[in-house]
């Protein structure tokens, strides 16, 4: 699916490769006849997925890079460093504020290693059904269910 001609020329249209009017050429004698719409029916294209499903997720293409790695490898000794003289201090009787600064600096890489790890790592695109509303406001009528017992 992922080498679909459609699909194929949808991204060449995206990147500039094709024209619009190239493209709208290119499809002018296409048509889906029923055997096909039936078992693209069948196959599941056309079914609503269950609440709560992921429906369609790619992972970020930099998220497998040698920087990626380097970072969180460094976030990983910088945050043990900052913790185990944290604990050092807190058996040696430290200063409070230097104890406050340590705490800081192990809260402040964790923060960034999470930062980098949501803008870079996690997927481009995650879709996810979710229920109705809770609410319903009084106008929108094709919502209403009509309960009988």
């Amino acid at each position: 699916m992922k080498d679909d001609a459609l699909l194929t020329l949808l991204r060449e249209v995206k990147s500039g490769v094709v024209s619009i009017e190239d493209a709208r050429t290119a499809l002018e004698g296409v048509s889906l006849t029923e055997e096909q719409y039936t078992s693209a029916v069948d196959h599941g294209v056309f079914n609503k997925p269950k609440p709560g499903t992921v429906v369609r997720a790619t992972i970020s293409p930099s998220a497998e890079s040698g920087l990626m790695v380097l970072f969180f490898v460094w976030g990983l000794f910088w945050t043990t460093y900052w913790a185990f003289t944290l604990s050092y201090g807190l058996l040696n009787d430290w200063d409070q504020q230097q104890l406050a600064f340590h705490l800081g600096m192990v809260l402040m890489t964790l923060i960034m290693m999470g930062i980098i790890y949501l803008r870079f790592v996690l997927p481009d695109l995650v879709v996810v059904k979710h229920r109705r509303n809770k609410f319903i406001p009084p106008k929108d009528t094709n919502s209403w269910k009509r309960y009988e017992s």
